[in-house]
């Protein structure tokens, strides 16, 4: 869920040098207009990214903070990263459609990356939007690598399969927390060994499923969470900082 805290944090953290955060108002998916934020990162970077949101019942927009530290780790390299509010979420038009219509409004924000910038993508996801974006990513070669936060096996009443995981053979990576009650450890291990190489899975100790500490082990875990992908990031691609 996304706390009023989030966008107040992003409106006052500062973003590194060349990032810049703009508008955009030219992404348009089946369903209409799709609010959008670019980060527009170094013109000379090898890779353009996208990052999508958690469930918009449970008050998902491209402004939580799991979205936000993830967009973070992307710019720390010079990427240029564009998030997306889904269908009927914030400013975007149209209505919610279970997952399915999302997939296409990733589709949409990957032709639109793809026309903009003409380099390689990269796109990570959280919880809702780690599946949706996963779903919609399988199989494209635009996309040359995937991250997955908080991927969920159950979720309030919503069950979410994986039979077409073992199409996924772009490079992934999955970060959890060990204490993740939507997607279990000894679940998502099981699920995850349909996924083919390559692919690595990372735990982070004592955090919940939006990255949150627990009682035995308080405090914030999405510095932990950043450094796992800015890690794979470097060794998987090559990046250096900017």
């Amino acid at each position: 869920m996304t706390r009023p805290a989030d966008r107040l944090e992003e409106m006052t953290q500062s973003t590194p040098a060349p990032s810049q955060i703009r508008s955009i108002d030219d992404l348009r998916g089946p369903a209409g207009r799709l609010e959008a934020l670019l980060n527009t990162g170094s013109d000379d970077a090898p890779y353009a990214a996208l990052v999508c949101h958690p469930h918009p019942a449970g008050g998902g927009t491209m402004h939580n903070k799991v979205v936000y530290h993830a967009m973070k780790a992307f710019t720390a390299f010079g990427l240029p990263v564009l998030r997306f509010n889904f269908r009927g979420v914030g400013l975007s038009e149209g209505a919610f459609d279970d997952g399915e219509g999302e997939q296409n409004d990733v589709r949409a924000a990957l032709g639109w990356l793809e026309h903009n910038y003409r380099r390689p993508l990269l796109v990570a996801g959280f919880s809702f939007g780690s599946y949706v974006s996963l779903r919609a990513c399988c199989g494209d070669i635009r996309v040359k690598g995937f991250i997955g936060l908080g991927l969920p096996v159950h979720a309030e009443g919503r069950d979410y399969t994986y039979g077409f995981l073992p199409r996924c053979m772009q490079p992934k990576l999955f970060i959890s927390g060990d204490r993740d009650g939507y997607g279990p450890r000894e679940v998502m291990e099981k699920v995850l060994e349909t996924a083919p190489e390559p692919k690595r899975l990372i735990w982070i100790e004592g955090a919940e499923h939006f990255f949150q500490g627990t009682s035995d082990s308080p405090g914030a875990k999405l510095n932990l969470m950043q450094e796992e992908i800015r890690l794979w990031l470097q060794s998987e691609f090559g990046l250096s900082h900017s």
